[in-house]
């Protein structure tokens, strides 16, 4: 896994929908180096703080592989790096070969996967066409959200560096496709409750899977 470019953005206001949305998520790229912080990448402010940012999704990563397959679903789009809104984007980044809590070092950062990402209608808005988040979820290649365990900067071309794992895997992939309105294995419910890198939003939903009468 290697960094291939460095994306930022900062919030800007679009109409869409007949309403004003404020997004972050038309990224450009920097050179780097760049300071990869707790709660964001240096120069990039998202803007809807419920569902983007904070420390469990500090900075999204995309696998630039990836894009081959949306190149020829929708020919008349662009895809280049940041394309989905990412930070950095990875020469490959295999989702069902990552675990929550896989530890990396990268530059002088250490960072942390914690979840999937879930598009939201800003994607839709991004390309004119909400049929891209069905599109999305489809191809299962869902990018990873990573927390900063250590602050430091990141440059291209860096690798990623396995320093730790958590005993218990649930890959990326894993979580990203598992039906959580469907009833549940309450064996792997509670193998996912055993991650302590879980974030408390996940935790939370479920325990109350794991709560629920059988």
């Amino acid at each position: 896994m290697r960094i291939l470019s460095i994306q930022v953005g900062v919030p800007r206001t679009f109409q869409y929908g007949g309403q004003n949305v404020v997004t972050s998520i038309f990224k450009k790229q920097v050179p780097g180096p760049v300071r990869l912080r707790t709660l964001n990448l240096e120069g990039d402010t998202q803007s809807d703080l419920k569902v983007h940012g904070g420390r469990d999704k500090a900075v999204y990563a995309y696998s630039y592989d990836a894009y081959d397959w949306w190149k020829r679903t929708r020919p008349n789009d662009t895809f280049e790096s940041g394309a989905m809104g990412e930070n950095l984007s990875v020469d490959q980044m295999p989702e069902d070969q990552l675990f929550i809590g896989d530890t990396f070092e990268i530059g002088e950062a250490v960072v942390q996967i914690t979840q999937p990402r879930f598009p939201c209608y800003k994607l839709g808005m991004k390309f004119n066409d909400p049929a891209i988040l069905k599109q999305f979820m489809k191809l299962e290649r869902p990018g990873i959200y990573f927390r900063v365990l250590k602050e430091g900067e990141i440059d291209v071309q860096q690798e990623f560096e396995l320093i730790d794992q958590e005993a218990v895997r649930i890959s990326v992939h894993e979580l990203f496709t598992i039906n959580r309105t469907a009833p549940a294995d309450p064996s792997r419910i509670r193998e996912i409750l055993k991650l302590k890198s879980l974030n408390e939003q996940w935790r939370e939903e479920f325990e109350s899977l794991d709560a629920a009468p059988a």
